[in-house]
This record gives structure tokens, sequence and C-alpha cells, in this order.
């Protein structure tokens, strides 16, 4: 029998104010743990093992180590180089002293440290010996205060430690000790057991219970292996059988038919193209288009590099279905890019694009936003509902109830790494619609398997012809000439005709930089902002009689378009923005790229905002400034960016560097990451034996009857997904 809370929920859905008390769970709920499942499921990020006791002496820079020693004295102070508080912690084992560092962005957190560690207090103190200043410390270390100066346990030591996910004022061990006082309540009837059992046979996998045991109190580390390569595959096995149902579910609706027709406006398009399609554009159309001939939705990821050519593939695609009778609609992440989709079909189209305003051979272009106008907005709604409008583009707009687009036929989400599993099934979801989902963000073959495990992939991995070269330079920040050199280049290359794009990680110096702020150890200026850049780059010498525009996400539309323009024509030839020109901007004469900051932004995203020059005949110059020292994870990244244009090797770098997202909900950002064992790019065997055996599943019991615990559980992380979509919008 299940524990049962006395409100007939069972012990697993029960809140955490019932079983742990208000005060710790309100302070788990800052982790967004709410019940008791949630707390059992906050899995460990590592385990350390505290190791034998060492003697200060015997510590070293790098160590894990374990001491016990007494407290001198504390002292707290505010930090120079950033908002916050840091307090120290001298601490001596009777012949070598060591300091203790802990920070926090208020004094309150740290007066808690304080108290506990009062001069003459003995505890172990267990972490990783780092230097500052030719001085070895312990930052953050985890401590136990010994009652009366007693013994030590030392098989408690020995054992591995589970360290948790963590927040301010929420250390690991708080964590810990709340998940102990669980698991003393816990019987193996209370947790349900998601896995067949032929499944847990077959690769020899823990019962759930015991998985879970072996999770947070492990004797081994033996114990913790088993545990996580369970739940890895229970991980994986429900996402996979999520994707396979999905899969099934959009297979087993019918969908009208779209044949190429040699006479009609694909046809025609192609004919008046000045220039001669990639084999790869004409291998990935023709994958499309029997896609839409047949009379089963399509479901495919378009994948290419950044300037592979993926607009006019998908263009191509929407004429044919337009062609066939019926409607496309182009969901764009961006007024920007959609903006930008719908000046660059418009004019690709030419004629064509005038509804047989000239000839009988043509179709409506229509862009909605968010933003526009309500006039302009009915007026939409009215020629896309009456059918007027073959091809329309747009925002998340596009996704709303009062758009009525009658003969949907194809639907498009551009640059899927904006959006989300989720929303590209808003738009699937509508019976029969055939479903192109595009990214210029190459993604790792294990992440296109499990996060787009229910669509077909293509491809597109050359660049059109002509297209300039593009060299990258990481420029240190903090030495001045090299920084005024790269204004003067700057002015160069906008002398020559060529645009410039400057971008920065914020809009406003006063704009909120949570964790982006430097510290004592490692001092830097505020990040740059966009006001602030441009108005030092309108005073700077180098750059006199040159325009300079901005351009930001909060701009209106119309604003946006005049600044956008006067950037194109070479009225502003220097723009000053945020990361909002990073998919889709495309400008020709756009020849420099410079990235303030960069050690604050992500392979892709460095790898997209490069991507906006070199997409015209001339060669691009892209420079990085940053901040980051020599040996760190951002210093590592920004080499690899600057090693090569490859963006699918950058992405499979990335995967390395940062967790793979969501691949359930909208969330494509590690932070939000469902994924809580599973590492993607190390775990090809898991996800690949977990989805032989999904499809195997789905192909026997399509809702899964037979295996009640499998189930609830893929039905349960479906509803999550849905809901936390729903929530976002």
């Amino acid at each position: 029998m299940e524990a049962v809370a006395t409100d007939g929920r069972t012990l697993l859905e029960s809140p955490l104010d019932r079983v742990l008390g208000a005060r710790t769970a309100k302070a788990l709920s800052r982790l967004g743990l709410e019940t008791v499942s949630d707390l059992l499921n906050h899995a460990p990020r590592r385990y350390v093992r505290r190791g034998e006791l060492v003697p200060l002496s015997h510590a070293h820079e790098g160590d894990s180590v374990t001491v016990v020693a007494t407290v001198l004295g504390t002292s707290m102070r505010p930090m120079n180089a950033r908002r916050g508080f840091l307090l120290k912690v001298m601490i001596s084992d009777g012949n070598v002293d060591m300091s203790l560092t802990f920070f926090a962005k208020s004094s309150r957190p740290l007066a808690f440290h304080e108290m506990k560690l009062k001069p003459g207090t003995v505890a172990t103190f267990s972490g990783t010996v780092s230097s500052y200043r030719g001085e070895l410390q312990l930052t953050h270390p985890e401590y136990e205060v010994l009652e009366d100066g007693g013994d030590v346990d030392k098989d408690e030591i020995a054992r591995p430690r589970p360290l948790y996910p963590s927040a301010v004022n929420v250390p690991t061990w708080t964590i810990e000790k709340a998940i102990a006082t669980i698991l003393d309540q816990v019987q193996p009837a209370d947790i349900p057991e998601p896995l067949p059992e032929s499944f847990r046979t077959r690769h020899g996998l823990l019962g759930a219970y015991d998985a879970l045991m072996g999770l947070h109190r492990p004797g081994l580390d033996a114990d913790w292996q088993r545990a996580r390569e369970r739940m890895k595959f229970e991980e994986a096995l429900i996402l996979q059988t999520v994707l396979i149902q999905r899969g099934h579910e959009a297979a087993a609706v019918d969908s009208t038919p779209r044949p190429a027709r040699p006479d009609g406006l694909a046809a025609a398009f192609d004919a008046r193209l000045p220039f001669e399609l990639t084999e790869g554009q004409r291998l990935v159309g023709d994958q499309i288009s029997a896609d839409l001939a047949s009379s089963r939705p399509m479901t495919r990821l378009l994948q290419g590099d950044v300037g592979s050519g993926k607009t006019i593939v998908a263009l191509r695609a929407m004429l044919q279905v337009v062609d066939g009778g019926g409607q496309a609609a182009l969901l764009a992440p961006t007024e920007v890019l959609a903006e930008q989709h719908f000046r660059s079909i418009t004019s690709m189209l030419g004629e064509l694009a005038l509804g047989g305003l000239l000839s009988d051979l043509g179709t409506r272009v229509d862009l909605l936003t968010g933003t526009m106008g309500a006039k302009a907005t009915r007026e939409v709604l009215g020629r896309v509902a009456g059918g007027e409008t073959g091809i329309i583009i747009g925002t998340h707009a596009l996704l709303s109830d009062r758009v009525q687009i009658p003969f949907l036929s194809l639907a498009i989400v551009d640059e899927q790494h904006r959006f989300g599993v989720d929303q590209r099934e808003a738009l699937r979801a509508r019976p029969g619609v055939n479903l192109l989902v595009m990214t210029a963000t190459p993604i790792p073959r294990t992440l296109a398997m499990t996060a787009f495990g229910d669509l077909a992939v293509s491809e597109l991995t050359e660049l059109p012809r002509g297209r300039g070269d593009v060299t990258t330079t990481i420029v240190p920040a903090g030495k001045t000439s090299w920084v005024d050199r790269v204004w003067e280049r700057v002015a160069e290359d906008v002398t020559a005709g060529g645009r410039a794009f400057v971008v920065c990680p914020r809009i406003d110096p006063d704009d909120e930089a949570t964790g982006l702020e430097s510290s004592d150890e490692n001092p830097r200026p505020p990040l740059s902002s966009v006001v602030d850049t441009a108005d030092q780059l309108r005073r700077n010498p180098a750059l006199a009689g040159i325009t300079i525009g901005t351009l930001t996400g909060p701009m209106s539309p119309e604003d946006k378009t005049s600044i956008m323009a006067a950037f194109q024509d070479g009225t502003a030839p220097v723009l000053v923005a945020t990361t909002v020109i990073e998919v889709g901007v495309d400008v020709p004469d756009a020849t420099t790229m410079i990235i303030l900051d960069a050690d604050r932004f992500g392979l892709s995203q460095l790898h997209q905002l490069r991507g906006r020059i070199g997409r015209g005949t001339k060669p691009g110059l892209c420079l990085a400034l940053s901040w980051a020292p020599e040996g760190t994870i951002a210093a590592e990244r920004l080499a690899a960016f600057a090693d090569t244009r490859d963006g699918f090797a950058l992405a499979e770098r990335d995967m390395e560097l940062r967790r793979e997202g969501d691949v359930l909900g909208a969330s494509q950002s590690g932070a939000h990451s469902h994924l809580r064992h599973l590492e993607i790019r190390k775990d090809v065997r898991v996800i690949e034996m977990a989805r032989d055996d999904a499809i195997e599943l789905v192909a026997q019991a399509p809702d899964l009857s037979p295996w009640p615990g499998l189930r609830d559980a893929v039905n349960a992380a479906r509803r999550r997904s849905e809901i936390d979509y729903l929530g976002r919008n």
C-alpha cells in the first residue's frame, strides 16, 4: 500500500510544508520544489568524496580536502568590484592557518555563517583548495560543527556526498537534510515504477526504490553510479516514448496532397532566379516536395549553417503549397526577423507577389506582428481568413486563436532554438498541416535524435557560391591600444562602403546583469550597454562624421524599420544593437561585426552574430572583445569560436560546455532543462537503446495500457510540457 497523506494525496503528492514545515518548504520553493516528488527528483549534480582527513600543511591548490580546524576569527565587509558582501573566516589546525571565503548579495546569509563559526568553534571543512594572491583558501566550503570539539566519524567522512543544485539561502546541505527526512518515511510501495519489467531485465537496471536510495544515500560510488544509470534509462525511455507517440499521432492524420506543378508559381519562381541553386538546396527541396505531395503530413527539420540558403528552400515549398490551393505560414521569433523575411520574400518574388495584379500567376504575401495597429491587423486577418493571402509571415501573433487560416497546409517555424517543441506543436495540432522546422543553429546528431525524434532531418552543409570569407579575432578588452585599433578598423571599413554591427549584452547601463558582475578576484568594468556604447562611439575621434544608429528589442516596429533602412542604405553605417540582430538580418554590405563582452555569450549565439556579415561578396571581419582570463571555460569557448566557422563543429563543442535545454517544452535554455540525469552528448548509447525500445512499445500498444507505470509517466511528461507552454504564453 502507498503511504497516503490525510487529505487523500499520496506521500509523493504531498506539499512539502506538510512534511518538512513551512519554513523549510518556503526555502525549497525558491528552487521550484513544491511537493515530495519534486524534492526526491531533485537530482545531485555531482558527488564528492571528502577523503582522508588531512592537516592544513598537506593541502595543495586544486586538492579536494576535508580538514578539522578551529575558527580563529571572522570579518565581513562589502565587496569593492561589485554589489554584495564578503565573509572571511580564518581557521587553524594548530600548525597552519588558512582562510575561508563566502560571497553573497546581501549580508544576511553571511551573518548565518558568522554566527555558527564563532572564534573557538571546531568543525570539519570540506572543499577544493584555491589560491588568491599567493594564499591558499577554501571558497564556500561545506562544514559541520563538531559539538564540544568531539570526534570525527571517519566512515561518514569517507561516504560519497551528493551535491545538489542550490540557491542563495538554500545550500546543498539544507537540501540533503530535507531529502533525508523524506527518505526516512518512504517505503518501496510509495515509489511508482515506470519501467516495464522486461525493459529493466534487458538492461540490468535497478528498481525505482533502490535507485532512489542509491541516488541520495550512496554507501559506495557504485551505488550512485548504478542509480544514475537507471535514472538515465528512465528519462530516455519516457522522452523517446513521448516523441514516438507524437510522431504516430501526426502520421495518423490525413493531409491534402500538394504535388508540384510544372506550370505553377514555383516553376515560375525557379525560372526567374538569377543564380543556380546549390546541390544541397535542390536535394532538400526534392525531399520536401515529395513530402508535400504525400497524403501524410510532413514533419521535417531543416538545419543549415548561417547563410546556407534555408529561406529560399522554404519559399519554394510555400509556393508549391499555394500552387495546390493551400496557404503557408512562416513563424519567426522576432519582429525584426519577420519583417526581414517579408521584405526578402516579396523582393525575391517580384511581380509574383502582387497577387494577380499584373498577371494571373501570383499570390498575396502578408505580414502579421503583435505590435501592428488595429486597423492593419483587421485587414490582414480578413485577407487571410478569406483565402486571399497565400503566404502569411508573422511572429507569435500567428499562434493566436483569432488568426484563422482556413486553407493552412504548410507551417514553417524559423529559428527553432528560439521557440520549442510545444510551440511547433501548436501549429502541428491543426489537422493535416505539414510542418517544416528550420534552424541556423546546427544541432548535433544526438540532440537532433532526442529533441526532434519525431521529425525527419534534412541538412544544408554548403554555402552559396560567391560568399565572402570571414576572419575572426579575439581582442583582449583590457588592452587599450588594441581596442583603439578596433574602432579605427570600423572607420576604415565604413569608409570603404561597408557596414558595421556593434553588439552589446545590455540595452541600458542601469539594466540588471545578475550573475554577470565582476568579483574582487576578477575585476572588470560593467557590461557594455547599447546606450553607453553608442554615446562613446559618437564621441570617438576615429569615427568622426560617421552616423551611429541603435537597435534594441523594445523599440517600435516603425523605429526598427527606419533604423534598419538607414543601416542598409549607408545613412547610418554603424549599428549598435543587442542580440536582436542575432538571426535572420541579411545586409550584404555588412562587413564588420564587433562583439563587446563576447565572453558573456554562448557559442551558438556568437556564431549566429558572426553570420550577419560576409553575406555579400566582400570579406568580413569579426572582432570579439573579451575580458575572460586564460584557462577559463569562457576563454576556451572563444578560442573554439575563432578557430572555425563550421557551425556543426561549434554545436558539438557548445553542447560540451553547457546543458542541452528543455527538449520537451518551450525552453531551449539549459538553465530550464527538464533533463535531470541524461547528458545528451555523453549518453548516445542510452538514447539509442531507449529509442528502439520506445518504438517497439508504441508499436505494440500506442496507448501504453499494458504498462500503466510508463503510461502515467509519459502522460505526466506531456501534461507538464503543455502546462509550461501555456503558462509562458
